[in-house]
């Protein structure tokens, strides 16, 4: 008799406890959970453009192919292709691609940066869960077109981001700078 009534009120407390506990968040949908990584790698990628040095900006790792992108045309890159991907789901013609190999400082960079992300804030902050579904012709190789739906290219612009952020995070601490996903660690 004694182990059942334990029984009973050890699971009275447990129902009271589980009825006490805060309810499950609200979900979260696809267009807001995109938005969200986009905003996040974006922060990221703009407080790096700011923290490195103007002088940093010619940076890149010793022994590296000549290929290998300097800090600066690093940022360039990705200025160009955060613009051609948000114009084309914007359904409006990218600006042209700046020149990765022409000299520019690091106020240039920034802003063409800064151009490119204002670009794609509007796109990310139009999203809804109807839109980024829709269909759209994309750049595909040998001067063809494929048809793409807008949440694809969209995703696929935050991975890019991510990609190349993996690589700014390198150069940051070469340079013993921390990078923003690190600071207050």
């Amino acid at each position: 008799m004694k182990r059942g009534s334990i029984f009973v009120v050890a699971m009275l407390c447990a129902c009271t406890a589980a009825a006490q506990q805060a309810p499950p968040p609200a979900s979260v949908d696809f267009a807001t959970a995109l938005k969200n990584q986009y905003r996040a790698i974006r922060d990221n990628i703009a407080k790096s453009a700011e923290k490195m040095t103007e002088a940093d900006y010619s940076y890149k790792p010793a022994g590296v192919a000549p290929e290998v992108r300097t800090f600066g045309q690093l940022l360039i890159h990705l200025a160009n292709a955060n613009n051609g991907t948000c114009a084309r789901a914007k359904g409006e013609q990218p600006k042209p691609n700046l020149d990765e190999k022409t000299a520019m400082t690091k106020a240039d960079i920034v802003k063409a940066l800064s151009d490119a992300f204002a670009v794609c804030d509007s796109v990310y902050d139009a999203q809804t869960n109807g839109t980024i579904v829709e269909m759209m012709k994309v750049p595909g190789p040998n001067s063809t077109q494929l048809d793409r739906s807008r949440g694809a290219g969209l995703v696929s612009n935050i991975a890019h981001n991510n990609e190349h952020y993996g690589n700014i995070v390198t150069y940051m601490r070469a340079k013993g700078i921390v990078p923003p996903s690190s600071e207050g660690r």
